[in-house]
């Protein structure tokens, strides 16, 4: 298998602290610094939330424009991906950022359990996601927690809500919602190939230990894969991550494994049909 693996970190989220691992990057500069750490060890996406200076999550227009304009001087080339997820604020204050036109957004389509609470995602509020994303040119990621989420994309891209291919990102071992079963995410490549095409990419998120297998199972599959201190704060059981940058290293060598190469920034911006940046080196 030849096709370039695009790696995506997530280096933050919304709930990791460093209490639970001093490696998290909480302020911008920490974030900025860890992403280019993880730049360099082959991450070509960074998907984004910022923190409040006391770690609680925040939907901050400044300072998402902060940490992009840190990330773009810093990993020049690299896919920004802010995420619009529902720990981080309610209602439109969500999307409150999408104006500073990232690269990309993630964008959850239907509601669903979490470990604690029902992650909410309202027609309304997803349909109004979904237009300020098309109004700004930023491509969602579609967060997929369930086989109706992908349903759903299909048929907002077929009304034209979306444009162009989605790119479809299957989280699994969220507690309450869908776990890590092969036979699912088998299905789950199928329907994408079924509803977007045979060349539709696509993508996998492990939580917590589950990481490292939804890992191999997309790098196996021909997908792509996520990693990042947001989805699992461990290298094994008795080991907390250094960095983010240490689990990327995880994925390069699956990538090694299965003899696929990891993309480039530019490779990754051609795979999911993205303008090459005009101020960044050639890739």
């Amino acid at each position: 298998m030849s096709d370039p693996c695009i790696i995506c970190v997530a280096i933050t989220g919304s709930l990791p602290t460093k209490a639970n691992n001093p490696a998290v990057p909480i302020t911008v500069s920490e974030q900025v610094e860890s992403t280019q750490e993880a730049f360099e060890e082959g991450a070509s996406i960074v998907h984004a939330h910022v923190r409040n200076d006391d770690e609680t999550p925040s939907s901050d227009p400044e300072r998402f424009a902060r940490l992009k304009e840190g990330l773009e001087k810093h990993c020049p080339g690299m896919i920004i991906q802010f995420s619009t997820g529902g720990r981080s604020g309610a209602g439109q204050s969500r999307g409150g950022m999408l104006p500073l036109q990232p690269d990309m957004a993630s964008l959850s389509v239907g509601s669903n359990n979490f470990p604690t609470r029902i992650y909410e995602n309202p027609p309304d509020l997803v349909d109004w996601l979904a237009a300020e994303m098309k109004a700004y040119n930023v491509k969602p990621e579609i967060e997929a927690f369930d086989l109706s989420h992908i349903l759903q994309a299909a048929k907002m891209r077929a009304d034209g809500r979306i444009k162009d291919t989605p790119y479809v990102q299957f989280v699994m071992g969220v507690k309450n919602a869908m776990p890590v079963d092969r036979e699912v995410f088998d299905f789950y490549i199928r329907t994408v190939k079924r509803l977007f095409g045979d060349e539709a990419p696509w993508c996998a998120a492990g939580i917590g230990a589950q990481q490292a297998t939804l890992n191999e199972w997309a790098v196996s599959s021909g997908g792509h894969a996520r990693t990042g201190l947001e989805d699992n704060v461990r290298l094994d059981r008795d080991t907390l991550a250094p960095s983010n940058a240490a689990l990327v290293r995880l994925v390069v060598d699956i990538c090694g494994k299965y003899k696929r190469p990891v993309a480039t920034w530019g490779e990754a911006r051609r795979i999911l049909g993205l303008q090459q940046p005009a101020d960044a080196a050639h890739d």
